[in-house]
């Protein structure tokens, strides 16, 4: 998913400001392009308008006209904009492409004969027209830009201190700060040393400053190189976090959870877990993880690809049904080998009934890892009881 240096590296190669718009076609698609005027009172919007400025803010990009309405684009996870003969985040349209591609969702020519096109392949990206985009949803909505709009460090401690979810989960909620993603948030706590599923508010002021300043240094060399990963320092975390697999940077041992409903990168070596955690967070192997995140991708609404609530919600309702599910069907069977409405004794061993009154509780052992009533249960089971 494209996070604020890709987009911000659009928003700079544009190369279309005083440039006007001699014609533009918008794709017949609604689950992208979102206008109440329709595709071809869009269209006839931006014909023979001048292009004012490029604007961004978190994740977001939109042109600001001669007049209202303004074009807006919200990237999703695969949106990215092409300009023929120039390259943009190391793509370049070469004249055997096809152009504008058949994934277009928004093509205009300009008066000097430059052209560019919002491609999506996946159709998780939105286009909207709009009188005013700072003034509205998403926009709106967002928090201050990472890059354009840093906190003090004083502020930045001061928010922190309040929050009591796992930091990962912040660093990726758009309403806090805007512009970071997934990878941002992994390299910036792997950097300050922090554990992801560290609550919030309890980093000390040491870890809430180096935290402040990784998010500074990571956000402002990723736009200073345009977002060309080959560029990255080989230090960093991200060269070594993709696939999902094991692996080690600079000789450390890198492990994957699940942390603000994302696959999360890090280093138990170095991001130490200091007192409580989210209890909402789930730990789980790279296979594990590598599932779940296809299933989301499908099953999220797209629009809303960037929401962490809305990610929370699904996760939560899915795992809440299951366990009801599997409460149910063990009452059940109970029931039929009993002969009767009752649940079992505790005195049987049976931890299932625990589970089921209690769905949203995850249990922990002395070592602050979840462990599972339905394991530890099977574990003990599968030994001879002890007469008194």
């Amino acid at each position: 998913m494209p996070e604020l240096p890709k987009v911000e590296a659009v928003r700079r190669a544009a190369h279309c400001v005083g440039r006007r718009i001699v014609r533009c076609v918008v794709a017949d698609d609604a689950k992208v392009v979102v206008a109440a005027a329709g595709r071809v009172g869009f269209e006839r919007a931006m014909v023979g308008r001048t292009i004012v400025a490029a604007r961004r803010k978190g994740k977001n990009l939109w042109l600001r006209l001669d007049a209202p309405p303004f074009p807006s684009f919200q990237f999703g996870m695969a949106g990215a904009i092409y300009i023929k003969g120039v390259p943009v985040t190391k793509s370049v349209v070469s004249s055997t492409d096809e152009w504008p591609s058949k994934y277009s969702k928004f093509f205009v020519e300009l008066d000097d004969g430059l052209e560019f096109s919002f491609t999506d392949k996946r159709r998780f990206a939105r286009v909207r027209l709009f009188e005013d985009p700072e003034t509205v949803p998403p926009i709106s909505e967002l928090g201050p830009d990472a890059l354009f709009e840093p906190m003090s460090v004083d502020n930045f401690v001061d928010s922190l201190s309040g929050k009591k979810m796992g930091i990962k989960a912040l660093l990726l909620d758009q309403s806090f700060i805007s512009g970071i993603g997934n990878w941002i948030a992994d390299e910036v706590l792997y950097q300050s040393r922090i554990h992801p599923l560290q609550i919030a508010s309890t980093l000390s002021r040491e870890s809430c400053e180096a935290l402040h300043r990784s998010i500074h240094e990571v956000v402002k060399y990723a736009v200073e190189v345009d977002a060309d990963c080959d560029r990255f320092p080989e230090e960093w975390l991200f060269h070594h976090r993709w696939g999902k697999k094991p692996g080690k940077v600079n000789g450390k041992k890198i492990e994957f959870i699940t942390a603000g409903g994302r696959t999360t990168a890090y280093v138990p070596q170095l991001q130490k877990l200091i007192g409580l955690r989210s209890s909402k967070s789930v730990v789980a192997n790279p296979e594990q993880v590598a599932e779940n995140d296809d299933a989301k991708e499908i099953e999220t609404d797209p629009e809303d690809a960037d929401n962490l609530n809305t990610r929370k919600r699904v996760a939560t309702s899915k795992v809440v049904r299951g366990k009801q599910n599997r409460g149910a069907a063990g009452a059940g069977s109970r029931k039929r080998k009993n002969g009767v409405g009752k649940q079992k004794s505790s005195e049987d061993g049976n931890e299932d009934d625990k589970e089921t009154a209690e769905p949203n509780k995850v249990s922990t052992n002395s070592k602050g890892e979840n462990a599972d009533p339905v394991r530890r249960s099977s574990r003990n089971t599968s030994k001879p009881r002890q007469s008194h």
